[in-house]
């Protein structure tokens, strides 16, 4: 079952709405016992970094998010903050992250750009992959972030968006995923990247 991780920090409903327009089965879960039996994991996210990891902290789900996606390899998507979360530490909060993609999350210059970005923005993709399958290159997703992702391997970004810099808008390593947008607010490439990773896991 395609498990979408609720949570206080989260906007699961909106994802869940968003899966189930493209008639996909789905379900929110916010347990230990609920998300073990997933065959693909969600964490979406709005809200900070820190307040994320206090969430699934209090859930007392990191553990088993490790052992699912690390050990057992079960595929995973990660939206907005659930992407900065995947890294080492974050500038949002100073706060330590789960750590399963080296790197860091800074924040945008304010003397640069306007912060937040908030909008619509391209994005270009780096290589080919099973999660961007059958998306137009160079479409426009919808973006509400302050922080923007750094990796410490290049092999890891998937796709780069232009805001005051080049930045990491998609990672790809091994099971895990992750978009810097929000897929389920940017029309029909965003629901198009979903409908991939719930049907072949990316």
């Amino acid at each position: 079952m395609i498990t979408i991780i609720d949570y206080k920090a989260g906007n699961a409903p909106s994802v869940y709405n968003a899966i189930k327009s493209l008639n996909i089965d789905c379900k929110m879960a916010s347990t230990s016992t609920e998300i073990e039996q997933a065959s693909k994991i969600i964490l979406p996210g709005v809200g900070s970094a820190s307040e994320t990891m206090s969430s699934l902290e209090e859930m007392d789900v990191i553990h088993l998010l490790n052992e699912m996606v690390l050990t057992k390899g079960v595929p995973f998507l990660g939206i907005c903050v659930g992407l900065q979360v995947l890294f080492d530490h974050s500038e949002e909060g100073n706060v330590d992250c789960l750590g399963w993609i080296p790197g860091k999350v800074k924040k945008f210059s304010a003397s640069q750009v306007r912060v937040p970005q908030m909008g619509w923005n391209s994005v270009t993709f780096q290589r080919s992959s099973a999660l961007i399958q059958d998306v137009p290159e160079n479409s426009y997703y919808y973006f509400v972030n302050s922080y923007y992702a750094a990796p410490e391997n290049h092999s890891d970004v998937l796709g780069v968006t232009h805001y005051g810099l080049d930045f990491c808008s998609v990672v790809s390593h091994k099971n895990i995923h992750a978009t810097q947008f929000h897929v389920e607010k940017s029309g029909n490439v965003g629901l198009q990247i979903l409908k991939n990773f719930c049907l072949n896991g990316g």
